[in-house]
Order: C-alpha cells, then structure tokens, then sequence
C-alpha cells in the first residue's frame, strides 16, 4: 500500500465530490422513448398488484398472430422479465417526478462505475488508479444513460465481481440474484462472472495454489445460479436470447447490431488497450480476468448493447497489471487532483450538462396528446413507434396505441412499415388497407427516423390535396394528428401543411441534434418530387452545410438547383 502524503481528509473529499461528477454526468434529460412505457408498465403492477399479462397497452397485440416459432414465449417474456425494476422506476417516479427517475438512473450507473473503482483500487493497491477507473469507467456508461431496466443488470454485475474479489460476504449472492432475476434478463452475465471465479478457483486447486474460501464459492455460486430460477420465466432466457437472434424485429433495432470496430471508437480503443495490457502481462494475469475479457469482449462486439461492459473489464485491467512506481504522489498533485473533479463538476453544472433533472420534451407529442385529450378523442390510434411509449404513459387506459419499443410482434411490425413507408406490394395489402383492417381513426405521428434521415412516407403521401379519406386536424413542430371523421367543433386544416411540419419537424431536430442533419436531405428529396424545388435547394443547402460523410450525389443535385436559379 502507498503511503497516504495528504491530509486524512483529502481522499474523503476527492471521493465525495467524484460521487457529485458522476451523478451529474449521468443526470442528463431523459430522452429514451422507452422510459415512458416503463414508467407506465410499473404504474400498472403498483395499481393492479399483478404482470400487465395480457397487453393492456397495445390494441394490436392480441390482434397479431405469432410470426415464428417462440414469438409468443418472447412476448410473454418481454411483458414480465423486467416488472421489479419497472416497479423501482414507477415508485421514483411517485416520490419525485421526472427529477426522481432520473436520479435513480444516475445512483446506478454511479454504483456501477464505482463496483469498477473499488476493484481496481483493491487490485492494484493504488487509491488513484481506483479513482481513474471509475472516472474512465464513465466515460463508456455514459451512453447508456438511459433509464431502463438493464442499469440494475451493471450495478448488480460490478456487485458480483466486488463480492466475488473481497473473498467476503458470499451468503449475498442468492438473494442479490433474486432480485436481479425480477429486474433484468441479463442476470445470466452474473452466471459469467460466477463461472470465471469458480473455474479459476478450480485452475488454482490444479495448480496445487491456495484457493481461499472455494468450497464456500461454489456453494453459494450454486445457490445463486438455483435462486436466479424465482422469476416469472424460470429459466427460459437463454431459449429467449436465441429467439432474438432469429428475430427480424430484433435484427432491425440499432441496440443489437455488431459493434464496429472501424472507425476507432472510444470503447474500441480500450478494448485494445486492455487487451495488449494483458498480454505483456499475461504471466501475472489471473484466469478470471482471461475468462471475463474473452466473454465480455465478445459480447460486446457482438452487440452495442453489450459495450458496457467493456467499463468493467477493460480499465480494471490496465489498472491492474500496468507497472507502477512505489511512490505516493507529491501533495500538489493530489490537491490538484481535487481542483479537476471541483473544475469538472462546475463547468458540468454551469453548462447545464449536469444534473438535467427534466424530460426532453420537444422529442415527444406533448401538443398531439393535448389536443386528443381536449377534445376526447378515442378512436383507434395508428402511432409511429418511437411516440408509442409516450403515448402509453399519457393516454392510457383512455387509449392504446398501434406499436411501441416493445417488440411484441414481427406480424405487426412488418404491418406497421408497410403502413408507415407506404407499401403496395403485390400479393399483400397496402398500407391504406392495412389501416383499414386494423380499423384505425386517427393517426399520430413524426415525419423521420432520425439516425438514417429517412422520411416517413405516409407523411408525404397524406399531404397530397387528391386524397380525402384522411383529413388533417392538428400539426405543430413534433407531430401530426389525421382523422377519418373528425369530431363536431374540430376544424379540418390543408393537408398540405403536412409538409410545413415536416419542415418544422427537421428544422427542429437539426437545432436540437445537429450531428443528425439527414432529416434535411431527405425533405429536400420529397420537395424535389413535388417539383418545389425552392424548398428543394433550401433544405439540401442545410444539409450539405453541417458535418457529413462525402456525398458526391447531393453535391451535384445542389449544383443542379443552383444552376436552374431556384
């Protein structure tokens, strides 16, 4: 162990106010869409005492026949493998508004990066190495401050391996793995760690090494693996897991898709890092490190949403097997240490990146729910997927939505793209048969998806003045609302302003996330095909003006409106 140079208070101080950095790193604004339905699905379980089993929310779903072998064991799944945590979240919620959800959300991203610190500090014997861990550790789980029920899967996950390093408290981990079980799917990750400790306590026994405590580890490895059964779906999460890969719905969510390895990536770069760490080092690297690296490494470039756990594994490494001297820092150094977290939190605050305890509300139908709910409309909704969770938070049990982040059904989500990009394909309904089928009466919707820029093109097709089965009844800057009958005292307006909100709506979004400005080269293409190519060239210009991979085909149709004068 270093000498301590400071005073006793200092490393106190630097860890309390370290605790303030990473809430207010995490306190961003809620923004997820699914929040919504979480909160809404723990607002059911409270009031009702029992697992929203069947759907409550979604008109569609008992509607939808299962599309693959094992849809309906997933959605039974789906429905009821987070209920504890959505629980948790609903009970925040009711204790302090939107502020309370998202501080529950930072409280367990800060447990977790700190599961990290301590580790590391325990590891390497070096109170700031422990203290640079949890700091990088951060810097990866802050994309996934969201709140959703997987942050109990990373505080439970750092609480295991804390658990398992320290040799102490083993009778924790049946009941900890209890309550993981209820709150998140993931906690088969916990079965990872388990089996890495007890295959190295095994290696160790082997060796003929000391193996403290290991029939005491995998004894109560054993009861944690049989606690983690006391669950509503038993043991079927790897059967589940295996339903997702075959999925198309899953196939399409961002969340599931490899993570790239081309260009570097922060969370790449420490993969790497750690990985030549401990091969330099690898005569001092235990098995359990090796077991956990491979398997959460994998895991990670086989799934985006898996890179938190390259937090865990990967600074913990470095941390751990990089030389040190054995000398403790100057005393400047360790106050100057102090005088960045103090810096850091201060600039956070002042800037307002810390501690955003509110919604994104500009990302949501705020006006869209006013104006059903004023004027009682309760007809059956067709929504784009990323307002469902919204939508199920205002409006139910008045109204349930069409679709929502969910995934309950692959029929119905093939119906829902066919809908809402306008599909007639041969052999099948179009998208306006769809809707009829459905018996839909009102539509809710946003005009883009925003990572690819694509415009929905129902929107559009809705604007044009010869269709009539459709009539525009409100629109503002984040959705429009259509209906077949509008009721008495609802005024029609002109479906061509549907493309006014479409510009609104991007003009909107590129103020608010101007790293995603395809929304623009997408308008510009719909105005081209109108013929309005004023509009057509003013969109374009405001795409190709932000930050943008080459596009040498929007380059030449800009050059093109130019040189036509429009």
């Amino acid at each position: 162990m270093l000498k301590h140079a400071a005073p006793r208070w200092l490393r106190p101080a630097l860890l309390a106010i370290a605790g303030l950095v990473l809430a207010g790193w995490f306190s961003t604004a809620l923004y997820d869409s699914d929040s919504w339905w979480h909160l809404k699905t723990g607002q059911y379980i409270w009031e009702h005492r029992k697992l929203p089993v069947p759907d409550p929310f979604a008109y569609t779903t008992a509607l939808s026949a299962p599309a693959y072998r094992g849809e309906e064991a997933t959605r039974y799944f789906n429905l009821t493998h987070e209920w504890l945590a959505q629980l948790f979240f609903y009970l925040a919620w009711k204790a302090g508004g939107i502020p309370g959800v998202i501080l529950l959300r930072a409280l367990l991203l800060a447990g977790f990066c700190a599961a990290a610190g301590v580790l590391a500090w325990r590891r390497a014997g070096h109170f700031y190495r422990g203290l640079a861990t949890a700091l990088i550790a951060a810097t990866v789980a802050s994309g996934f401050a969201m709140d959703r029920p997987f942050l109990f899967t990373f505080l439970f996950l750092g609480f295991t391996v804390a658990i398992l390093e320290s040799r102490r408290g083993f009778w924790l981990l049946p009941p900890l793995f209890v309550v993981w079980a209820n709150c998140h799917g993931g906690y088969f990750l916990g079965w990872v760690v388990l089996g890495a400790y007890c295959a190295e306590a095994l290696i160790f026994r082997w060796r003929k090494e000391p193996a403290p405590g290991a029939r005491t580890l995998w004894i109560a490895s054993a009861g944690a693996v049989l606690a983690s059964g006391l669950n509503p779906n038993g043991y079927s999460i790897f059967r589940i897991l295996g339903f997702y890969r075959s999925s198309y719905l899953t196939s399409r969510l961002l969340e599931w898709q490899h993570t790239p390895v081309w260009p570097l990536s922060w969370p790449v770069i420490l993969l790497t890092v750690s990985a030549i760490v401990l091969l330099w080092a690898r005569k001092r690297v235990r098995p359990s490190d090796w077991l956990l690296f491979v398997a959460f490494g994998a895991a990670a470039l086989m799934a985006q949403r898996n890179i938190i756990l390259i937090a865990l594994i990967a600074p913990v490494a470095i941390a751990s097997y990089l030389p040190q001297r054995n000398r403790p820092l100057p005393e400047i150094a360790e106050f100057a240490a102090g005088l960045l977290l103090l810096a850091g939190l201060a600039y956070g605050t002042a800037t307002d990146r810390f501690f955003q305890l509110r919604a994104q509300e500009w990302k949501y139908p705020a006006g869209a729910v006013e104006f059903l709910r004023s004027h009682g409309i309760q007809q059956r909704m067709f929504n784009s997927y990323e307002y469902g969770g919204y939508l199920i938070w205002k409006l139910w049990p008045e109204q349930r939505v069409f679709i929502d982040g969910r995934a309950l059904s692959e029929s119905l989500f093939m119906d829902y793209a066919r809908i809402l990009y306008n599909h007639d394909p041969t052999g099948g309904k179009s998208g306006d048969e769809l809707l009829d089928s459905y018996g839909v009466g009102v539509i809710v919707m946003n005009g883009f998806e925003y990572a690819s820029g694509n415009v929905y093109t129902l929107a559009p097709a809705l604007a044009d003045p010869r269709q009539t089965k459709w009539k525009l009844v409100y629109h503002d800057a984040e959705a429009i609302v259509l209906m077949r009958q509008p009721p008495p005292g609802v005024p029609t307006l002109p479906s061509l302003q549907i493309l006014d909100h479409l510009e609104a709506e991007c003009g909107l979004h590129i103020d608010r996330e101007p790293q995603l400005p395809r929304c623009a080269r997408s308008l510009a293409q719909t105005f081209a095909k109108v013929g309005d190519f004023r509009r057509a060239r003013k969109w374009l210009g405001t795409y190709l003006s932000f930050p943008h991979p080459p596009d040498p085909e929007a380059d030449e149709a800009y050059q093109k409106f130019v040189s036509g004068g429009y």
